[in-house]
């Protein structure tokens, strides 16, 4: 067990029997009134961010978490299967834990698998990639003045909305936070 003075961004708590990570806290003494710990929670199964409050000197159920980097190697049915970089053991990975993240990864991508003993809790993906265009509408030139934009379909099978000026062969590199376009790449 842990206290609410251990707080620290990244620091992982069970509470409500799932498992969260403090995005940020603050404490606050507000005049008379006893202390507390304002704080953000981000929950490690769906990435939903909450906000709560804790009392000062509060105990809390601190877990260890436990980060891998490793290697996207190919899909086996719904399994991901990656190579930890360490021991070079492969781990099978549901598709259920990835996600929507999943139509960014391409073979030889390098993620973080977040243990909680041997069980995988959460998969984070990098948060830009460079990907080739597959399939769009052939730019215009000239089409770089408006701010209209066009679908396009990645080497990965993701569709996401580029500017008209991409053309068929372009490297992007792309936000997965957000599924957007942030420039073309040389």
């Amino acid at each position: 067990m842990a206290s609410t003075s251990d707080f620290r961004p990244g620091f992982v708590i069970r509470w409500n029997n799932e498992l969260w990570a403090i995005v940020e806290f603050q404490h606050v003494t507000p005049g008379n009134l006893r202390a507390f710990y304002r704080t953000k929670l981000k929950n490690l199964k769906n990435g939903k961010i909450v906000e709560n409050r804790f009392r000062s000197g509060e105990s809390v159920d601190a877990v260890r978490i436990e980060r891998k980097t490793c290697q996207y190697l190919y899909r086996d049915g719904s399994d991901y299967v990656v190579m930890d970089m360490e021991t070079y053991d492969q781990i099978n990975v549901n598709e259920d834990i990835i996600g929507e993240r999943s139509k960014y990864m391409k073979e030889n991508t390098n993620i973080d698998i977040l243990f909680d003993g041997s069980i995988i809790i959460a998969v984070e993906t990098p948060v830009f990639v460079n990907l080739e265009v597959t399939m769009t509408e052939p730019g215009v030139k000239g089409d770089t003045v408006s701010n209209t934009l066009k679908p396009a379909t990645l080497e990965t099978g993701a569709i996401i909305m580029v500017p008209l000026f991409v053309n068929i062969g372009d490297m992007l590199k792309v936000d997965t936070r957000i599924d957007g376009y942030v420039e073309r790449v040389k």
